[in-house]
């Protein structure tokens, strides 16, 4: 595959104002995207744009607008709402195209543009690559005429719409009543869709992170900060509460105790509710190479699969489809439940550990540890530039580190793709060699 210039794991991401979050960047996505999508009939072509709270939300929006319109697409813009509802709503509107702009768990300085297709999917790394090269054309090939400008609407109702569509997905027969839920909306894009769904179906709902001012979204709060969440679930004795991230596409939970529950438990959680029900589709669960060797156990010890892919969930999302899993995610909390949603979805994924935590009658705190976690270390080393891990030194850190683990272990290092990082992790039965074997590998990364 061609090296990507604009496109990484999740989009197009940096910080505000710096290229590659830019506004002519921006125009230059609408402009090529917009030209990608435009089939060669005679229709209206329609793109759908929602983005989070963040303040250079106000710069990418406009520049993606002008983009589209001067290609002939006519835009929807749904203002602040989730990641997952806006690529729901890509197909429930029948758009060509879906545009998210969001930077997700990243500090507000950051921001990011995602594109679904009209299936409601992330788009493939071909489609990616077409647009990167349509946006390096002259910005005046192929514009439309002036009677064939695009038109720009507002949709109003689009909240209201999905939180109909999170509902939808509880159990008809269930109910939140009873239930003290804490969420924390990270004052990003579900400060008012999370709070309302919950209400609506009958929990005592006590919302933080719902004031957001463009600055402070992801600001020690969400599920980058669970310990916040943690904090006020044990203050106001509630039953559960469920962090979501900037874009609420993951969610951290933590029990009645404040004890934190990731993405690995979650997705045992209801991958094992699933296969008792009889609803779990080819026998087990896809998740990365950064999930915990406990959940691989777990799954083997219950006859059931774990299928590991690179970082990122448009990869988990891949290989589901292709082997017709229903349910995915990442240790981070992206967790797909392809029943109900085409990407990671926080909001829904809740409603599902809430629904197994009604049926069983058991409160989090005996449903969040279905495994013990292996040991595991993650350590991030920042790198200026060039290509750290194709040196002599580093792979033989790593190699060595294999040797010692003998089988009884795994190690991933892989550069991050949202991010100027190394990712170096280890797991194993054996702490204290996870922590030498880590150190070592760190050590070489940083010496080159």
């Amino acid at each position: 595959m061609s090296k990507r210039a604009y496109f990484g794991t999740d989009g197009i991401r940096g910080q505000a104002n710096k290229h590659p979050m830019t506004a002519e960047v921006a125009l230059r996505v609408g402009l090529a995207a917009g030209k990608l999508f435009r089939s060669q009939d005679d229709r209206r072509h329609l793109v759908v744009i929602g983005k989070d709270t963040r303040l250079s939300g106000y710069m990418i929006e406009p520049a993606l607008v002008a983009g589209f319109t001067s290609v002939g697409m006519d835009v929807r813009l749904f203002g602040p709402l989730p990641t997952p509802a806006v690529a729901m709503m890509t197909r429930s509107m029948r758009a060509d195209l879906g545009v998210m702009i969001s930077a997700s768990h990243n500090d507000f300085a950051d921001n990011g543009i995602k594109l679904f297709g009209p299936d409601g999917y992330k788009l493939s790394d071909e489609q990616e690559l077409k647009i990167e090269a349509l946006m390096d054309e002259g910005l005046q090939q192929r514009l439309a005429e002036p009677r064939e400008l695009g038109r720009v609407k507002r949709i109003d109702d689009a909240q209201a719409r999905y939180v109909e569509i999170v509902k939808a997905t509880f159990p008809r027969h269930l109910s939140l009543a009873g239930l003290r839920i804490v969420i924390d909306c990270a004052h990003g894009a579900a400060y008012r869709v999370a709070p309302e769904a919950l209400y609506e179906l009958g929990a005592e709902v006590f919302p933080i992170g719902v004031e957001p001012n463009g600055t402070n979204i992801n600001a020690e709060c969400g599920s980058t900060h669970p310990e916040t969440m943690a904090k006020l679930v044990r203050e106001y004795r509630a039953d559960i509460g469920i962090a979501l991230d900037g874009d609420a596409d993951r969610l951290v939970i933590c029990d009645e105790k404040g004890v934190v529950v990731d993405g690995d438990q979650i997705m045992a959680i209801v991958a094992l509710a699933f296969a008792k029900a009889g609803t779990l589709k080819s026998g087990g669960v896809v998740a990365t190479v950064m999930s915990n060797l406990g959940l691989e156990r777990l799954m083997t010890d219950n006859g059931l699969t774990l299928e590991r892919t690179s970082v990122g969930d448009r990869y988990v999302m891949a290989r589901m489809r292709e082997g017709g899993f229903n349910i995915g995610g990442e240790q981070s909390g992206h967790v797909i439940l392809s029943d109900f949603s085409t990407t990671g979805d926080g909001l829904i994924a809740a409603l599902q550990v809430l629904a197994v935590m009604i049926q069983t009658g058991k409160p989090m705190s005996a449903l969040g540890r279905q495994f013990e976690p292996v040991p595991q270390l993650l350590e991030n080393v920042r790198f200026a530039g060039g290509k750290p891990l194709e040196h002599k030194t580093v792979m033989e850190a790593i190699a060595d580190g294999e040797s010692q683990l003998n089988g009884s272990g795994r190690i991933v290092v892989r550069p991050s793709g949202t991010e100027p990082l190394i990712r170096i992790m280890a797991e194993g039965d054996d702490p204290a060699l996870v922590r030498k074997v880590v150190k070592s590998i760190v050590s070489a990364v940083k010496a080159v």
